[in-house]
């Protein structure tokens, strides 16, 4: 019998939750009080949306991340809706477009202008109508552009292709029916080629999303679930509900087997519905409760147990809703991995949470912050209806470095002979090579020094000298004052050395990630 160690290594057991300050809150936001289990809120790197209470219809407020404070009682809201709005969802892949859904059975696109509002928005994009009953769910397809799914209570969900022209949409391209009840969540794999839902009739559906079919099914009777989450790459599903007993409760599914979970844990007494997040960079579960003020923290692992807790970040001020920042809207200087948005309607305050591993160093961590999916699809509506799946865009989260375009090769050309990758290093494709006697031209390589290599050593032979000084050639100082100098210059040049060999880790990773989407390219040719 083997001693197993009861103390488990983690680089994420001391992370904490550091509440923003009261200027960096959003004060006197008039949040919704609606009852709906929803998030009422949506963040994205320019904006924070909220539903609002509105006279006559449904509102939310779209309020610039950045203009914090005190907001003005009179300030424009987006309202278009006949009916309460229940949810709100950024698009992915673009910050300036916005879908919402309400209890008129209309979910609306809505184009938010880069200007501050002046007054109310009402001019919405699209309109997509074909629910009897009110929407009371959205969900962006994570790797398709322009595809939108709504749940109804109808007890339907719909497949909207937003890549048309019309600006009133009346028929999905897809309606699954094999609910028996209430949508009460959804929720995607990695390359959305699977969605998970949790309805009111106690089941857990995997269903093909295309197809409509029912993968599988669950029909636990100890566990009734609200909320549906996948984990990443782990093929493991979290639910959150309650226990036979009432008991709050989070259980870990086999995606490929729903008949028993995996583990289930009981929490608390309370009643208010757990809202599960995840964040796949780094296996982190998150666990927030309607009406706590408390936000638990897991790390979950494919081996058992499953589920690590790590802590839980306290407060006295209980959250209606939250929102999340996505992981390209982080402060990766200060270490943030995660950022909630608190809906706090008793003091109609909205305030950031952040998420913080505690590091000394200032420099860029690597291990904490590995590439993550960026802003732009990896499939077009059309190629993701025809059955394509492709894993999403991968971006590095280093200061400086840029989002990379998915260029996927002509489908004619082989895979044996792949064209060349063009990258930052490569040399001018104008230029041709002269031919000597006819015979075959000699490689770059080996008739002439490339132009991105002299670069290079033109600007090792620049670094060298720092303000006129050669640091190679220079005597050795006689003075105190002397040394004092040569002591700034040095600490100067290691400043320098240190900004290039992060520009040259910038541009490494930028064409790991660049080799990376092509491969992906290249397995679907």
């Amino acid at each position: 019998m083997s001693w197993q160690p009861q103390y488990r290594s983690s680089k994420f057991r001391h992370v904490f939750g550091k509440p923003a300050s009261k200027e960096n809150c959003y004060d006197s936001v008039p949040i919704t009080r609606s009852v709906h289990d929803n998030h009422f809120c949506a963040v994205n790197p320019h904006f924070i949306a909220v539903v609002t209470e509105c006279a006559g219809g449904g509102a939310f407020l779209v309020i610039p991340l950045h203009q914090t404070g005190k907001l003005d009682p009179h300030y424009p809201k987006v309202c278009g809706h006949r009916g309460n709005v229940l949810d709100i969802k950024w698009n992915p892949f673009n910050d300036f477009e916005i879908a919402s859904c309400s209890e008129d059975a209309t979910i609306k696109i809505w184009d938010i202008p880069k200007q501050l509002l002046a007054r109310n928005f009402t001019a919405y994009r699209k309109e997509l109508v074909g629910h009897a009953r009110r929407v009371g769910l959205v969900e962006w397809h994570p790797t398709a552009a322009n595809i939108l799914f709504s749940a109804g209570y109808d007890y339907k969900v719909m497949v909207w292709n937003l890549d048309t022209k019309e600006s009133v949409i009346v028929s999905p391209v897809r309606t699954i029916t094999c609910h028996q009840d209430v949508i009460l969540s959804m929720s995607f794999n990695t390359n959305g080629s699977l969605l998970a839902t949790a309805c009111k009739d106690r089941k857990i559906r995997i269903l093909d999303p295309r197809l409509g079919t029912v993968l599988q099914e669950a029909n636990y009777k100890g566990h009734r679930a609200s909320k549906v989450l996948f984990l990443g790459n782990l093929k493991k599903l979290l639910s959150t509900g309650t226990s036979r007993w009432n008991n709050r409760q989070i259980a870990l599914w086999d995606q490929d087997n729903l008949s028993v979970p995996l583990t289930e844990e009981d929490l608390d007494g309370s009643s208010g519905v757990l809202f599960p997040f995840y964040d796949s960079d780094t296996n982190m579960l998150y666990i927030v409760g309607k009406g706590d003020g408390n936000i638990r923290y897991y790390e979950v692992s494919s081996s058992k147990p499953h589920l690590s807790y790590l802590t839980e970040y306290r407060s006295y001020n209980p959250q209606k809703g939250i929102g999340v920042m996505p992981k390209r809207g982080l402060d990766v200087s200060s270490c943030e991995i995660f950022r909630f948005y608190k809906l706090i309607t008793t003091k109609s305050l909205i305030e950031p949470v952040s998420m913080i591993v505690p590091r000394r160093s200032e420099s860029y961590q690597e291990d904490i912050y590995p590439p993550t999916a960026g802003a732009q699809p990896s499939l077009t509506a059309q190629e993701w209806l025809s059955g394509m799946n492709r894993e999403p865009i991968l971006v590095s989260l280093r200061p400086g470095s840029q989002l990379l375009s998915f260029q996927p090769l002509p489908p004619e050309r082989s895979l044996s002979n792949p064209a060349p990758v063009a990258s930052p290093l490569s040399w001018d494709p104008g230029t041709q090579l002269a031919t000597d006697n006819g015979q075959r031209p000699s490689s770059p390589l080996e008739g002439r020094t490339p132009r991105w290599a002299e670069e290079h050593r033109l600007e090792e032979k620049r670094s060298w000298l720092t303000n006129g000084f050669d640091v190679f050639e220079c005597p050795p100082p006689k003075t105190e004052n002397e040394l004092l100098q040569m002591f700034y210059r040095q600490q100067e040049e290691i400043r320098r050395l240190r900004e290039l060999v992060i520009q040259r880790e910038v541009q490494a990773k930028q064409l790991e990630l660049e080799i990376k989407n092509l491969r992906t390219g290249f397995g679907q040719f």
